[in-house]
């Protein structure tokens, strides 16, 4: 019973604290805007979730290394709560003995394109409009199972709408999904 009860804390803990930055982002939240090295970002967020992953056995890694930093202007803070949000729901859907992986490439001169791609469960066609919704689920049956709040792809949205930045998902039932986002890249001379 106490573990049961732990575990209720424990998520009732984790929909608190979404709601609470869902209020605060949605109450126009100020940003810390630093310039920061991304590839070491997601090298940290892996190493985060690196337990998560390794119970499903579950690869996490870069499609193609970068040996140099790639650097960016955005909310440190923030951009790792996406890539947190993001990875981990990767994780929860994903097959075991899977994979995810992401990849960074220039979209422009002033932007990046981070992706992470899985060969998870995937997404029907019909529920990618709704993804983003707070509270919304894909598979009601397994969210017991799952744990979260409902709100993580909310949140990510929500963080990336204050950056003046774009998402985007592509999904296919039973091979997996894309999730992919831009940032603002800091132009070297």
């Amino acid at each position: 019973y106490l573990e049961r009860t732990n575990k209720s804390i424990e998520r009732l803990t984790y929909i608190v604290k979404d709601l609470d930055m869902i209020a605060k982002l949605e109450s126009g939240m100020k940003l810390q805007q630093e310039t920061f090295n991304i590839v070491k970002t997601i090298n940290d967020v892996f190493e985060i979730l690196e337990i998560q992953a390794d119970k499903k056995n579950i690869t996490l890694d870069f499609i193609e290394p970068h040996p140099y930093p790639i650097l960016v202007r955005a909310d440190k803070k923030k951009i790792e709560q996406v890539l947190i949000n993001l990875l981990s729901n990767s994780i929860n859907y994903g097959r075991v003995n899977g994979s995810t992986f992401v990849s960074i490439k220039s979209q422009s001169a002033h932007k990046i394109l981070v992706s992470v791609i899985d060969n998870g469960l995937g997404i029907d066609q019909k529920n990618l409009p709704r993804l983003f919704e707070r509270f919304y689920r894909i598979d009601k049956s397994r969210s017991r199972e799952q744990g979260g709040s409902g709100l993580g792809l909310a949140i990510v949205k929500h963080i990336l709408e204050a950056h003046d930045q774009q998402i985007f998902v592509e999904s296919e039932l039973d091979k997996g999904s894309t999730f992919s986002f831009t940032l603002n890249k800091v132009v070297q001379p």
